[in-house]
């Protein structure tokens, strides 16, 4: 016979080797945790500590018990089963269950038959495998109308997730951050940091996690997506506030070699008297992987270059990989104190580029703290504030997950955590030194990443228009995931050649959408490329470089395009801001699908191609070569007030033109911006 208890503001259900537990965790929220061991954990992984906890009402019927707090309710029976509830008695969301005797808790009169079948199948799998743990497999019943959003970012142009299975795990240009937003009014976020699987079939939707203790999820309801965005900022954190200079234009590209390059370029700009506020200094910078410092060949004196870029009014930002060659003294120090990435088979090189590498292991309090100690001393000493955390999923030789180890567990069971760890090192090495507007560029993301400064970007992607139309979802989707402060490289990472004219033309649709980006950022390894001039130093291999990649690089009609550009992204700064505050006090997203600001239209989501900057700015990218015109939803309720100073009704759907001198863009009429830009 199974218990069915209400405990201590909570409901617990127990059976055999299974533990079930819903308690309230925030506003509207609850927090759901299943296993097969002897105890629960109390591993937070993305959630914050919850103060004081709501009181749930707790009621029991003839074999249940449901737990209500706020707008979202849960029933369990004694079977075991869930499902849960908004304000208004519906149904938003149920475990799937196919048992010859079992009636699913969410079933009415007519509909109970589906739930009674020979499949045996339960809603909770626990397959139990050597060492303890368990291979988690958690079914719920499939909504075929449902339409669901978030998770991260993946490269594939869906919006709308549903009909997708997604790999739980990180890649790079890939970031599994698992929190889905549903049309029918919930958000759930899958608390676990095991690499797995989530489905969201149109029969049925299913998470998965290849090594595991227990089932921890997360789950809210909402009456818009704004306010189930908010209740999930309360949960797990939000972004600090966006120092001013981040909202600006950064440049970089691969890889500036000497310092005196860093201050030729900066000077260019100051002397074309162009809008700049960071330049990049990229990998390589160093003498061997795994040093955390400049190479003095090649930067003899960083603190007089930072301290110049600083009277120029430009931050400096420095790439930092958590890569650590073999043959330097801090790996045999890192090595002896397990602060490295562990292999369970065969040798431990993690990278073999340009030298054989080991990860540090940022899930290891103890080497988060050695990293920001050599980073403290070589860079933040000489005035650097900002840093870029490269490889940060980490980015295996091959991603054979089963194969590494970290100080938190296995990798199968922890990895997706690496690149939180990895920013909240910093993060906290910045708070300590006092800084409290922190902004890190970290190729990847994690639940929670938000809450360390991360401003995550779409990794490695080509150069192409297909790339370019992936990560309009990828942004929007990161945004619905909780990761505010998103970006691309201009022009995509790889793949460009300078001198090519479909190339430069789809750099410069690029860059126009750039403008209107969470943070904007010109980067890519250019072609040709440049070879060093010493291909050894030192016995270790020197790193090529690209071409040049500043605005008035792609020739003088082009480079007039780009000016543009900056200068109206110098307009819209108090603008981006507002938004960034925003994101900041609420968990808002900078990027917003239609639908986040207008869920009542039922064309909002249905339109995957255009989106919002804050609620003010609709931006209507160019996502295919030599396209000149293309059709534009404006949302009704509101006029809109073009860049060239048109205006049109909300309501209807408009063939706007696209010259190759701009992108639609429309501003909404009577706000603050759109006396900013004049219009």
């Amino acid at each position: 016979m199974s218990e069915l208890i209400a405990e201590k503001n909570r409901i617990l259900w127990h059976f055999d080797q299974q533990t079930l537990v819903i308690e309230p965790w925030g506003e509207n929220s609850l927090r759901v945790r299943a296993t097969c061991r002897p105890a629960l954990n109390d591993h937070l992984w993305a959630l914050l500590p919850q103060n004081g906890q709501p009181q749930a009402d707790i009621s029991r019927g003839t074999e249940t018990l449901t737990l209500c707090n706020g707008n979202i309710t849960a029933t369990v029976n004694i079977k075991g089963q869930l499902a849960f509830y908004n304000q208004r008695g519906e149904l938003i969301l149920e475990e799937f269950w196919r048992q010859r005797s079992t009636v699913g808790i969410g079933a009415t009169e007519k509909s109970q038959d589906k739930y009674i079948s020979a499949l045996k199948m339960d809603a909770r799998e626990f397959k139990a495998i050597p060492g303890g743990k368990h291979q988690l497999t958690v079914r719920f019943e499939s909504h075929p109308e449902e339409k669901i959003y978030g998770m991260g970012q993946y490269q594939q142009n869906c919006l709308d997730l549903k009909g997708c299975t997604l790999e739980l795990a990180q890649r790079n240009s890939q970031a599994s951050v698992p929190f889905m937003l549903s049309s029918l009014g919930y958000g759930l976020l899958w608390n676990n940091p095991a690499i797995g699987e989530a489905t969201f079939g149109k029969n049925i939707t299913r998470w998965e996690a290849q090594v595991t203790e227990q089932m921890d999820y997360w789950i809210t309801a909402g009456d818009t997506p704004a306010e189930i965005m908010h209740q999930y900022g309360r949960a797990t954190g939000t972004a600090p506030r966006m120092p001013d200079y981040a909202t600006g234009f950064w440049q970089c590209k691969l890889r500036y070699r000497t310092q005196q390059e860093v201050l030729e370029v900066a000077r260019e700009y100051k002397r074309r008297k162009l809008p700049i506020s960071v330049i990049v200094i990229d990998f390589f910078h160093w003498p061997n992987q795994g040093t955390w410092c400049f190479d003095p060949v090649d930067w003899p004196d960083p603190k007089a270059m930072v301290a110049e870029l600083k009277s120029l009014g430009i931050e400096t930002m420095v790439s930092v990989w958590p890569t650590v060659d073999s043959r330097t003294d801090n790996y045999k120090e890192m090595k002896s104190k397990g602060y490295l990435v562990n292999t369970d088979r065969g040798v431990s090189v993690n990278l073999d580029f340009l030298g054989n590498c080991t990860f540090f292991d940022a899930t290891h309090p103890g080497a988060r703290q050695f990293v920001w100690d050599k980073v403290k001393k070589n860079y933040f000493d000489l005035g650097i504030r900002t840093f870029w955390l490269d490889e940060a999923e980490p980015e295996y030789r091959a991603y054979d997950f089963d194969n590494y180890r970290y100080y938190l567990g296995p990798v199968l069971e922890v990895g997706n955590i690496y690149p939180q760890k990895f920013a909240q090192g910093f993060y906290d090495g910045l708070q300590q030194e006092g800084e409290r507007e922190i902004v890190n560029l970290v190729r990847c993301a994690w639940a929670g990443s938000q809450r360390y400064g991360v401003l995550a970007w779409s990794g490695d992607i080509h150069s192409s228009f297909h790339a370019l139309r992936n990560q309009i979802a990828a942004g929007l989707n990161m945004g619905l995931a909780g990761i505010p402060w998103w970006t691309t490289d201009i022009g995509g990472f790889q793949g460009g050649n300078v001198n090519d004219p479909a190339f430069q033309e789809l750099l410069i649709r690029w860059f126009q959408w750039g403008v209107f980006c969470p943070v904007m950022r010109l980067h890519g390894y250019r072609e040709p490329q440049i070879q060093p001039p010493e291909p050894w130093r030192n016995g270790i291999a020197q790193c090529n470089s690209g071409a040049p990649n500043e605005v008035w690089s792609y020739g003088e009609a082009n480079y007039e395009l780009m000016k543009s550009g900056l200068f109206l992204r110098e307009k819209l700064r108090p603008y981006i801001s507002c938004v960034m505050d925003e994101a900041h006090e609420k968990g808002d997203p900078a990027m917003r699908t239609l639908f986040y600001q207008y869920p009542d239209q039922a064309e909002s989501w249905q339109v995957e191609d255009q989106y919002l900057l804050g609620a003010d700015i609709l931006v209507a990218p160019v996502l295919h070569a030599g396209q000149r015109k293309r059709e534009v939803w404006l949302p009704a309720g509101e006029n809109w007030i073009a860049l060239n100073g048109e205006r049109y009704p909300g309501g209807q759907k408009i063939m706007a033109d696209a010259p190759l001198s701009a992108i639609p863009v429309f501003i909404r009429e009577g706000t603050q911006v759109q006396a900013e830009l004049g219009l």
